[in-house]
C-alpha cells in the first residue's frame, strides 16, 4: 500500500474543485483529478507544475458513467490500495427556471449528475477510504435555494441526505469520516449563473476556500 497521501477530486476541472485539487497537489498530495473536460484538466496540471506541486493523475471521465467510475476505483485499488481523501464537487447546474417550466433533458442531467452519480460513487469509494485507516470523504455543501433554483437545490439536498446518512453510519466505526464543507460565496461560473450582474469583487476566491478546507481537515 502506498505511503503517499492520495486524494480523489471529482469535478476537478474548474471552480472550487480545481482549486482544491491544486492546493492538495502543492501540499504534497497525489491527486486523481476527475472531470469530463480534458483541456481544463490539462490547464490544472500546468498550474500545479508551475507551482512545483505533485504531478496529478488526470482522469478525463464522466462521473455519470458507472462503468468508468468502477474501473477508476478498481485501478486506484490495484495501484495504491487506498484513498486518503475524496472531495466530491461534481454537479450539473441547469438554467434558472421556474419549477413548472423544468426541461426534461435538464432535469434528467441534474438527477444523473448530482444524485445518481453520487449514490453510485459512495459504495465504490468507501472501501478505499476504509483501507486508508483514516480516510475522509468531503461533501461540498451549497445552501443556495429558492425561486428558479429548484432543480439545483433538489440535487444538492439529495447529495446532502446521502452524505449525512453515511456520516451517521460511519461515525462510531472509526474506520473513516465524512466531512461537510460549505464554501463562502465565490466568483465561480455556477454563482455567475445564479446571480448575473453581481459585483464579484467582495467574493472569496476559490483558492482561499480550498486552503480553509485543508486547514479544517488538518
Amino acid at each position: 500500500m502506498s505511503e503517499q497521501k492520495l486524494a480523489l477530486v471529482t469535478g476537478a476541472s474548474r471552480g472550487f474543485g480545481a482549486a482544491v485539487a491544486e492546493e492538495l497537489a502543492v501540499n504534497g498530495w497525489h491527486v486523481i483529478a476527475v472531470a469530463r473536460t480534458t483541456g481544463a484538466l490539462e490547464e490544472l496540471d500546468d498550474r500545479i507544475k508551475a507551482r512545483g506541486g505533485e504531478q496529478p493523475t488526470l482522469a478525463p471521465m464522466d462521473v455519470t458513467d458507472p462503468d468508468a467510475m468502477r474501473h477508476l476505483c478498481r485501478s486506484v485499488h490495484d495501484r495504491w490500495g487506498k484513498l486518503d481523501l475524496w472531495v466530491h464537487t461534481a454537479i450539473h447546474v441547469p438554467p434558472l427556471t421556474p419549477a413548472d417550466h423544468l426541461d426534461v433533458k435538464d432535469w434528467t442531467k441534474v438527477v444523473t449528475t448530482g444524485v445518481q452519480a453520487t449514490g453510485v460513487l459512495i459504495p465504490f469509494v468507501s472501501p478505499l477510504l476504509i483501507a486508508s485507516g483514516a480516510g475522509t470523504a468531503v461533501f461540498v455543501d451549497d445552501p443556495n435555494a429558492g425561486k428558479f433554483l429548484g432543480a439545483y437545490a433538489a440535487a444538492k439536498s439529495a447529495q446532502r441526505a446521502l452524505f449525512d446518512a453515511w456520516a451517521q453510519e460511519t461515525a462510531k466505526t472509526g474506520q473513516m469520516r465524512v466531512h461537510r464543507f460549505a464554501p463562502a460565496p465565490m466568483p465561480t461560473a455556477t454563482r455567475a449563473r445564479f446571480y448575473p450582474g453581481e459585483d464579484r469583487s467582495p467574493l472569496t476566491q476559490p483558492a482561499d476556500e480550498a486552503q480553509r478546507l485543508l486547514a479544517e481537515l488538518g
